[in-house]
């Protein structure tokens, strides 16, 4: 290994075989102890040397399965299919969607509960501050890797109406759900910050905190009102968003330029 501290030359030997195939995405990789044992160091060494990693996102931590190779693809999202208004009938959620057209394996983790609108939520969805709404949240995982974090806000009466309060997820997704039930969205409002990650989310996606993520908020509504906000972060590095507008003929020669699958666009008004 080369000259410098002996965490940071771990560090590098470890990188340099995880970008040479020696571990693969999904592999484990040495425990602490089994890496001290190995390099012949602390178990602090050891530790700080995994950190660097981390820190890279080359790998996470799981608390039952301990460090992991991350997969270095960058996913695609084409965020507009969700109000795709010929969007084919499935039983799978647009997640489930784009992670099964990548050849990668979904899974989540979901909880539901009934909760008093702070000032920024009860903001976003035009209601009285402490209002109870519905806060539902997904943590989504591609081949057993923390992906992404969501958290969905919607008031009270349109989430019982709509019967989206049940306290398991909705396989299709809550956009059907919503659409099935009379409160189809008609229209969106997206925005996407990168900033960095807080302990909190830093804990929830296996990266380190002030890891660059993609903070993206869709407000929906139909003709009467706000329907929902939802929050969806992301590590930056790994997830691109794609946006697509206009007649079918036109995104069909964007698609073929680019050599990308073809997805139907959101008609322009």
């Amino acid at each position: 290994m080369a000259d410098g501290p002996t965490y940071l030359r771990i560090a590098n030997l470890l990188r340099e075989e995880i970008r040479a195939g020696t571990w693969k995405p999904g592999d484990r990789l040495p425990s602490h102890s089994e890496l001290a044992e190995q390099m012949q160091v602390s178990i602090t060494t050891a530790r700080n040397a995994i950190q660097v990693l981390v820190a890279e996102n080359l790998v996470y931590t799981a608390t039952s399965r301990g460090t992991i190779v991350r997969n270095q693809e960058v996913l695609e999202s084409v965020v507009t299919d969700h109000i795709r208004r010929d969007r084919p009938k499935s039983a799978h959620d647009i997640f489930e969607e784009i992670a099964r057209a990548a050849n990668r394996e979904p899974s989540k983790e979901f909880s539901t509960r009934m909760e008093p609108a702070d000032e920024q939520v009860a903001h976003w969805l035009g209601v009285p501050v402490d209002s109870w709404v519905l806060a539902r949240t997904v943590v989504q995982y591609l081949d057993n890797e923390p992906w992404s974090w969501e958290l969905s806000f919607y008031p009270r009466d349109l989430a019982e109406s709509a019967g989206i309060d049940s306290p398991h997820d909705i396989p299709e997704g809550t956009t059907r759900r919503l659409a099935d039930r009379g409160h189809g969205e008609t229209a969106h409002r997206d925005t996407v910050l990168a900033r960095p990650a807080t302990a909190e989310e830093a804990a929830v996606l296996g990266v380190a905190t002030g890891t660059i993520l993609l903070d993206h908020l869709r407000i929906g509504a139909n003709h009467d009102r706000v329907t929902r906000a939802t929050r969806h972060r992301s590590l930056a590095g790994r997830n691109r968003l794609a946006y697509q507008f206009g007649d079918a003929t036109g995104t069909d020669v964007i698609a073929r330029t680019l050599g990308i699958a073809t997805r139907p666009a959101v008609p322009l008004p």
